[in-house]
This record gives structure tokens, C-alpha cells and sequence, in this order.
């Protein structure tokens, strides 16, 4: 079994929840079980989607999970997008997250 943490994209990824939960803990309080748990479960999938796959016996279902893990990432990045609109973060915030996105897309 390969040992997800030894990949750069679960690395970048982990570091990309940290960021998202430290940002959604400043979100409205109305959006604790709206926005805010729908963010940091696409994060979280980014992540857990890795791990999953690295268990699984065949490089085929280890390839199957890291495309689901690429569907949260761009999940992510829309509901971060969607953030901005609603003001709840602000536009040095959005950067900062988006950018990460982005690298861990190239991952």
C-alpha cells in the first residue's frame, strides 16, 4: 500500500483545509450548516478521497479516487468563489485560498 502523506498533492491539500476551516470559522453563524459545512467537506473530500485510494488494492481504483478528489477540488474552488460574492471573505483571502486551488489542480 503506498502512504498517501508521501504525496506533494495530499501535503498541499492538508495545508489547503487548515486555511479553509481557519476562514470559515469567521463565516455568519446562519451559514454553519449551509455554506460553511459545504466547504469544509468538499476540502475534506479532496483529502479523504486520497487516502481512500491509496488503500485500495489496484492502481485502477487508486486512479478513481484521485478523480473524485479532483471533482472536490473544483467543488472547492467554486464554493470559495461563491464566498467572495456573498462577502464573506475578502478579495486578499480569496487570492491567497484560490492559488492554492490552483496548485493542487497541477498536483
Amino acid at each position: 500500500m503506498v502512504n498517501y502523506k508521501n504525496y506533494q498533492v495530499w501535503q498541499r491539500s492538508h495545508k489547503l483545509v487548515l486555511s479553509i476551516y481557519a476562514t470559515t470559522k469567521t463565516y455568519p453563524k446562519a451559514e454553519q450548516f449551509g455554506l460553511v459545512s459545504q466547504i469544509n467537506r468538499a476540502a475534506l473530500s479532496i483529502l479523504t478521497n486520497i487516502a481512500e485510494g491509496c488503500g485500495r488494492e489496484t492502481q485502477k481504483e487508486l486512479i478513481r479516487f484521485l478523480y473524485i478528489s479532483s471533482g472536490s477540488t473544483h467543488e472547492s474552488d467554486y464554493l470559495i468563489l461563491a464566498s467572495k460574492e456573498l462577502r464573506f471573505i475578502d478579495e486578499e483571502k480569496l487570492n491567497l485560498i484560490l492559488s492554492e486551488i490552483d496548485e493542487i489542480k497541477k498536483c
